[in-house]
């Protein structure tokens, strides 16, 4: 695979005009471009540059409105539901987080759900910025069908993928974001593209048999979820909370509804948060501390997260795919 080293500060120029060059404006752009520079910094490869011509796609069909401005609304006391104004998920997040942060470290608990979004990016972003801010986080969100649930060979599910952080007073949080698959369909095409295997079993080819052919699973076969049954579940956890509770699209009505462009499919996201602080006591934060004390004292575990974090620190420059950087400068 070429490669070619970028600046994190070239990847947000890159990303920021490609998107301003198709009718996003200030807002938009910059809430998207950072979104990815930040994928990018972290190592979330498959959320960072790679994203940008589905971005453009859904940009170029006007499915996505490029001068969106989300608005709150309070449902009650605790819950707050962001309207996206059909524009991407990072610009409704950053209006409805700070609300979100104020309302729970009042209150204890917080809900936010987001509605009328496009929905491309992890969803570590989200958490993390809760963790930040003393919150313990938990987000998910669905997407159009590329999953089968358990014993099935056709999808339901998108690849749902869910997210928590947990905050470390002075310390990077504790932080996952999975997909409810076996890979996330971003990683299964980034393997595609550089021509990889991924693990046997990650998903069916479109005979509905077993394979580690990525082109097969992401050309009319379909993702499985992790753990049979129980990420199954899961998934479908995720779907009544991310459709059903939040009031958006469920992931088959997603595939209905979605104009096939490339971009990210309509749909909604829930985030909660909580106050460890209001809720445990003032010794949570030492408390949490002696168990993963625990966890890192045995030999080969290292704390969800902590991969990104350390990425994090190197602040020079990140090698982009070359086939995908001149893809990107041909859409300016």
């Amino acid at each position: 695979m070429d490669t070619i080293p970028l600046e994190l500060e070239k990847v947000y120029d890159l990303a920021y005009k490609a998107l301003t060059k198709h009718g996003c404006d200030d807002l938009n752009a910059d809430c998207v471009s950072t979104t990815v520079t930040h994928a990018e910094r972290d190592g979330s490869v498959s959320h960072g540059l790679f994203r940008i011509p589905g971005y453009v796609a859904s940009l170029k069909s006007k499915k996505v409105n490029a001068v969106s401005r989300p608005t709150n609304n309070y449902l009650t006391q605790n819950a707050i539901r962001v309207d996206g104004d059909y524009g991407f998920a990072p610009v409704a997040i950053k209006v409805g987080l700070p609300e979100l942060i104020k309302t729970t470290s009042k209150h204890g608990v917080g809900v936010l759900t987001i509605t009328n979004t496009h929905h491309f990016a992890a969803l570590w972003h989200e958490t993390e910025a809760l963790a930040e801010n003393n919150l313990i986080g938990i987000a998910c969100t669905a997407y159009k069908p590329s999953v089968a649930p358990a014993g099935a060979k056709k999808p339901l599910f998108g690849t749902n993928p869910i997210s928590f952080a947990w905050p470390r007073k002075n310390n990077t949080p504790v932080v996952y974001d999975m997909a409810t698959s076996t890979m996330a369909m971003g990683e299964v095409q980034v393997a595609a593209r550089d021509g990889h295997k991924v693990p046997f079993g990650t998903g069916l080819n479109k005979d509905g048999e077993k394979t580690d052919d990525p082109n097969q699973i992401a050309n009319g076969g379909v993702l499985l979820t992790f753990g049979d049954y129980k990420g199954s579940a899961i998934a479908m956890m995720i779907e009544l909370l991310a459709a059903g509770l939040v009031g958006d699209l469920f992931s088959f009505e997603a595939k209905k509804e979605d104009n096939n462009d490339g971009g990210p499919a309509r749909g909604g996201e829930f985030i909660m948060a909580l106050s460890p602080e209001l809720i445990a006591g003032k010794n949570w934060n030492e408390h949490a501390n002696k168990f993963f004390d625990q966890m890192t004292s045995l030999d080969g575990v290292r704390l969800p997260g902590q991969r990104r974090h350390k990425n994090r620190i190197d602040t020079g420059p990140r090698n982009i795919n070359s086939g995908l950087v001149d893809k990107i400068q041909s859409l300016l």
